[in-house]
């Protein structure tokens, strides 16, 4: 049977060494007033003994602890007590290039972040962080966690400032397929050949306006009409038929150099803010390049691509398919009792199995 034995019962501060059962047992500090108990992970009762010691003097002179726990900092790493926020960003943004490097250097303009910019890393409170994260937007919070990480990693907090469950969720404005009759209005209004072109690659090939913009010739297999690309973000897309009506879209394209000779040159958010001005004057709202890939996704799940095809056609392993498939799909899929019994009447016959979307019976060719 363990027994807690108390240890220097007359002293009066909050903290307080017990330990646990016998005199080899482990330390522990006690608090006086929540009577929890902390484990010192020590046997030694010289170094509890210092530890509860400090833990009581923190509580007695708070400013002068802050003041030996820098000079303890600054001896491991004396840039550790005078860096600050805003040379972590300009940390951060000297390993990003192209349009990475871009949207860092917009999300540190963030005004948001003016609250901690000259604040020392490690003199920075959770309070600070709340209060940067009230003053912001979503783009806020997700930069914010990128440059507390990044500290992390490179040893310049020893701990996290807001733990990841602290954080408020991230919630991202809800967007929406484009509508077949969406697109082609916006095609048929559009005067110039390239950019009604790329509009109807987007449309056929669900791709970002990136990839789709940056396609060259070179990427094209004009004899097998199939093509493969690198995707800016992530890896290869290979092995990928075009369709007829895509196909007569790629042959109005140069056969040599960038299909988009234009569009290549210019920003996303040129490109973006080009198709936003056709959707105004056309009176189509909550669109933007964006819906393409959304709509390429539902198209796919309505009509029964595998799923596992329009991840690879994707290029990624995307959410909009997984939401797709899983709730804005209009029609349903077989019931797998449906399957079964339409499996067995094949092997019966020997004939395929071919079931229909929405359909209540299974059909056998």
């Amino acid at each position: 049977n363990c027994s807690w034995k108390t240890l220097h019962p007359g002293m009066k501060e909050q903290y307080r060494i017990v330990q646990l059962g016998s005199r080899d047992g482990m330390f522990y500090c006690k608090d006086t007033q929540s009577g929890s108990r902390t484990s010192l992970k020590t046997k030694d009762r010289k170094e509890a003994e210092r530890l509860v010691r400090h833990k009581n003097e923190a509580l007695k002179n708070p400013h002068i602890n802050r003041k030996i726990g820098m000079a303890y900092l600054s001896a491991a790493d004396p840039r550790l007590v005078r860096r600050i926020w805003q040379e972590v960003m300009e940390d951060i943004i000297q390993d990003k290039q192209g349009p990475t490097l871009h949207r860092w250097e917009t999300a540190i303009k963030d005004p948001a972040f003016n609250l901690i910019r000259k604040k020392v890393v490690v003199m920075t409170a959770a309070d600070d962080f709340m209060a940067v994260l009230r003053a912001g937007t979503v783009c806020t919070n997700v930069y914010l966690r990128r440059i507390q990480n990044h500290c992390l990693d490179m040893g310049w907090l020893p701990v996290p400032i807001l733990p990841k469950k602290k954080f408020p969720k991230i919630k991202h404005k809800e967007q929406r397929a484009i509508t077949w009759d969406e697109h082609c209005r916006i095609a048929a209004r559009e005067g110039n050949a390239e950019r009604r072109d790329f509009y109807e690659l987007c449309w056929h090939f669900g791709g970002s306006q990136s990839d789709i913009a940056s396609l060259q010739a070179g990427d094209l297999d004009y004899e097998k009409r199939g093509f493969s690309y690198n995707r800016l973000k992530t890896s290869s897309l290979s092995g990928c038929r075009i369709g007829p009506k895509a196909w007569e879209v790629i042959l109005r394209r140069p056969r040599q150099g960038p299909l988009f000779p234009y569009l290549i040159t210019i920003r996303e958010g040129h490109r973006a803010t080009e198709f936003k001005q056709r959707c105004e004057g056309l009176g189509i709202k909550g669109v933007t390049l964006h819906s393409y890939r959304y709509a390429w996704a539902e198209r796919s799940a309505d009509n029964g691509y595998p799923e596992r095809y329009a991840q690879r056609v994707l290029g990624q392993n995307s959410k909009m398919v997984h939401r797709a498939y899983a709730k804005k799909a209009q029609k349903q899929l077989p019931s797998l009792e449906e399957y079964e019994e339409a499996t067995r009447r094949a092997e019966e016959s020997g004939k395929i199995v071919t079931l229909e979307m929405e359909t209540e019976v299974p059909k056998v060719a």
